[in-house]
């Protein structure tokens, strides 16, 4: 029996119960490119079911995750802080010091500490059941998803990459199964399960995808299709429609338990796409027009995808260009469920704007002292209304640039804008100083004449560095 027909059996109207606390569906999709889907203007992959979801939603156009690389994000999804303040700044555990490397290793924390409340911990006094579903890659012993306040964790541990996308699978609370079983078919199962027991009390389901990061597989069937169809990447595309089918399963399953109006959805990205993988290296996606991807703070390894649906709240096929980074969806989520907000979060709540309000001005700022395995170099950079500035720390090298007139950030206009470049270096030297974040050191035994061996995988940039 569905809750109205429940209501109307007992001599009751909808209207006269007091609405339950909405339940929240959160999707993070690892390495997901901001332009992957149809509804971003993706051309060749197949996404109608997140087209749909799109249709129904609140679609950012100007999203940021809060790191170029996974882990650090995560921990700001987490908590609503900088990975920075968290001092958790790359992907875990790192890529160990180069002696080729102009600056030495920088140490950051290996593990989200237990200290920090997570969303989970947040939503638990509210009466909220809490699954973490999915890639995890904040700790380990003793800091998994059940110890940060999930009541549910399913394939979440250390790694930042499953073994394989196909069964016989070894994983948390997720075995068996045969090479004809897909891994990200079977967390949706889990996420179907999780929500049909617990129908009955809000809850808050985590569903950090290990797809679309590498190992780049998929059901042979798929690619051929994609193959067909002349996609550079067919793998990639067939990879993207088993995500799409997730969406899918998910939606249908929450309509199917008549809880669609009590459900807010979010679904982002933990860095930009990948453009290319391995030691040749072979294309994966493409930002384009965005510069770069994973692993750089130009545009393309920062601006994500996001979707936020809130029923009877947001507007269906609203378009929102108002910069928004990851920290904020912990401060959406605790506003819309009614619990406290914490005093130290760098997240503020998108709720008024999801409402139709302006969000105050503001700067949001990225710090990663890191090389990457990507080919980038460490680097902070912050936005303010269309100018962005990146600091790159090697050689302290400024770049500026205006995203409105130039989102493919080609022209450095640090020397014309010199000025707002000084302004902006200021708050950005300002903002690492209040977060306490850790700056590289020069390596003393760097080598100039073996700078950059060892690197493997490194992206070619889409237009000259």
């Amino acid at each position: 029996m569905t809750r109205r027909n429940f209501l109307l059996a007992n001599g009751l109207t909808a209207a006269a119960q007091p609405r339950r606390k909405p339940n929240f569906i959160v999707v993070l999709v690892d390495d997901l490119g901001w332009r992957d889907w149809g509804c971003y203007g993706h051309t060749l992959h197949e996404t109608p079911h997140i087209d749909r979801l799109a249709a129904d939603s609140v679609r950012f156009t100007q999203a940021y995750a809060a790191c170029c690389v996974c882990s650090p994000t995560r921990a700001a999804l987490m908590t609503g802080k900088y990975p920075a303040r968290l001092q958790l700044t790359d992907w875990i555990p790192g890529r160990r010091q180069w002696p080729a490397s102009k600056l030495l290793f920088v140490e950051f924390r290996n593990e989200l500490p237990l200290a920090e409340e997570t969303l989970a911990e947040a939503l638990k006094p509210a009466g909220y059941k809490s699954a973490s579903i999915g890639k995890w890659h904040l700790g380990h012993d003793g800091h998994l998803p059940e110890h940060q306040g999930f009541d549910l964790n399913v394939a979440g541990d250390r790694r930042g990459s499953p073994p394989g996308y196909f069964g016989p699978f070894q994983m948390t609370n997720l075995t068996g199964g045969t090479k004809d079983d897909l891994l990200t078919d079977k967390l949706t199962e889990k996420a179907v399960a999780f929500m049909e027991a617990n129908r009955n009390s809000p809850f808050l389901l985590y569903l950090p995808h290990y797809t679309v990061h590498t190992p780049i597989q998929a059901p042979a069937a798929l690619v051929e299709k994609y193959k067909r169809k002349g996609a550079e990447n067919p793998t990639y595309a067939a990879m993207m429609e088993t995500l799409d089918n997730s969406i899918g399963s998910l939606r249908a399953a929450v309509e199917r338990l008549g809880l669609d109006r009590d459900t807010v959805w979010m679904i982002t990205s933990d860095n930009g796409g990948l453009r290319f993988e391995g030691k040749a290296p072979l294309p994966v996606t493409d930002n384009a027009p965005a510069r770069a991807g994973k692993g750089h703070l130009y545009e393309g390894g920062i601006r994500v995808p996001l979707l936020i649906r809130w029923p009877g709240v947001t507007r269906s096929g609203a378009l929102e260009s108002t910069p928004v980074t990851t920290p904020d969806l912990n401060a959406t989520v605790r506003e819309i469920a009614g619990v406290p907000t914490a005093p130290a979060l760098d997240g503020v709540s998108l709720a008024g704007l999801l409402k139709g309000r302006k969000l105050k001005d503001r700067a949001i700022y990225w710090h990663y002292p890191h090389y990457s395995n990507q080919g980038g170099t460490p680097s902070g950079a912050v936005r303010e209304g269309d100018w962005k500035l990146i600091e790159f720390y090697e050689d302290e090298r400024i770049e500026v640039y205006n995203l409105k007139t130039d989102p493919g950030e080609t022209r450095n206009l640090a020397v014309a804008e010199k000025p707002r470049a000084a302004k902006l270096h200021a708050k950005l030297t300002a903002w690492r100083k209040s977060v306490n974040a850790t700056m590289p050191k020069v390596n003393p035994a760097y080598d100039p004449a073996k700078a950059g061996q060892g690197l493997t995988g490194v992206e070619k940039p889409t237009t000259p560095i």
